[in-house]
């Protein structure tokens, strides 16, 4: 019998995998695949301990270097101008409502991508999930100008029935807007998994006990698809808090957030010290969110005795 030719290419693989790495390092296999990610965390540890070193150190004004001796004066500054409470407040009452929105349309989404019985549906809306990735998201930004913009699409067709023109950009709805948009994709490609394993039969079997299919979404459905709930809130949640090009485009420099600020502060000022101290704030402000997000809604995985 003739062996196919990917029969032993196979073959191959198998071998230099075996010559590489031997059997009797089979049992730290676990710690092989998870080296790139520790490395990767590694990397952001370093840099997060050169920020928390800059941050430290006040700017020189005469030499524009930092100074030798350490001190809290960067995060005092950070304490007594009101400014940068308010663009915390600002980006993390914007977090909560993408979140919020982007969770809620996400999930009708990813539903009816996985239980939909048409093929054509299910490819029209895959297609549709994975072509905003093609696009970066200044330029979907930016196209946003071109529709909502004052001599935009809509206005124009408002035009035509007399209506208008409305400012649709630069504010805060159309820096929401714009942000639920591109989070969406987001939150559906984590929510679809977590539906595409909750067994239809469960929920067939919800309905043949006499709940309707608001009992069953509710008492069935949804406590299943937690996790993948969950993973999308703290992810959509995460990257609104440190967008930075949203509120640059639609936001038109009246509704920065926290992430803007240490743009300044690194580029426009040039105090490195202040944009680390801004920087260090940013993560400790975040991940103590985040860490309250999963307290309250649980990591959505089943608890175990």
């Amino acid at each position: 019998m003739k062996i196919p030719m990917h029969w032993r290419l196979l073959d191959a693989v198998e071998a230099v995998a075996a010559l590489l790495w031997p059997r009797a390092l089979h049992r730290h296999t676990g710690w092989l695949l998870m080296a790139p990610a520790i490395a990767l965390v590694g990397l952001l540890v370093i840099g997060l301990m050169y920020m928390g070193d800059s941050s430290l150190r006040l700017l020189d004004t005469e030499t524009f270097e930092q100074s030798a001796d350490y001190s809290l004066a960067n995060y005092a500054v950070l304490a007594s101008q009101s400014t940068y409470l308010t663009v915390l407040v600002r980006s993390t009452v914007a977090a909560l409502l993408v979140t919020v929105i982007t969770v809620a349309l996400a999930f009708p989404y990813a539903y009816l991508m996985v239980r939909t019985r048409s093929a054509w549906t299910r490819k029209f809306l895959l297609i549709s999930l994975f072509l905003p990735f093609f696009i970066g998201q200044v330029v979907r930004a930016y196209g946003w100008l071109i529709v909502l913009g004052r001599e935009g699409i809509l206005n124009n067709l408002f035009a035509l029935v007399g209506l208008g023109p409305f400012k649709m950009i630069y504010n805060y709805p159309s820096l929401i807007f714009g942000l639920v948009q591109y989070m969406l994709p987001f939150a559906v490609l984590l929510i679809a998994p977590a539906v595409t394993a909750i067994q239809e039969e469960l929920e067939l079997a919800s309905e043949s006990l006499g709940a309707d299919w608001k009992r069953t979404f509710l008492h069935v459905t949804l406590p299943l698809a937690r996790p993948g709930l969950v993973s999308a809130a703290v992810v959509v949640f995460a990257l609104t808090l440190t967008d930075y090009a949203m509120p640059v485009v639609l936001g038109g420099g009246t509704n920065d957030f926290i992430a803007n600020a240490v743009y300044d502060a690194f580029f426009r000022i040039s105090d490195n010290g202040l944009g680390s101290a801004v920087a260090i704030a940013l993560v400790l402000f975040g991940s103590t969110l985040v860490g309250v997000l999963l307290t309250v809604l649980g990591t959505g995985t089943p608890d175990r005795d």
